[in-house]
């Protein structure tokens, strides 16, 4: 492992996250990039956002965006917030918002 970016408290469920992050699982960083961009789901800018911060936390140790790859890549099940919406006949139903902690772990191409 290179490089790693954290997002906690992501307001997207982890279900809907993993849809998009294995997309990008073992590929290098500038086709993941040019994936996210044309890939059309809500949480694809977080990641994108949280795999930014990877690459410059890379950038920081000298290393080019070319030479890394998403080794790993993981959506965790943060806290969940519960909301209540009224119901029929006076009653109250109860609203899971889910929250996601996401990892992004960068690591060198070996040839």
């Amino acid at each position: 492992m290179i490089a790693r970016a954290k997002g906690k408290y992501i307001r997207v469920s982890p279900t809907k996250a993993r849809k998009v992050i294995d997309l990008i699982r073992g590929k290098d960083v500038p086709s993941s990039l040019s994936l996210l961009t044309h890939t059309n789901k809500g949480s694809t800018a977080f990641i994108m956002k949280i795999l930014n911060s990877a690459v410059n936390n890379a950038k920081q140790k000298g290393l080019n965006e070319t030479q890394l790859y998403v080794s790993k890549i993981t959506a965790d099940q943060g806290p969940t917030w519960k909301r209540y919406r009224a119901a029929a006949f006076g009653r109250a139903t109860r609203i899971l918002k889910r929250t996601t902690h996401l990892t992004i772990e960068l690591d060198l191409i070996t040839k």
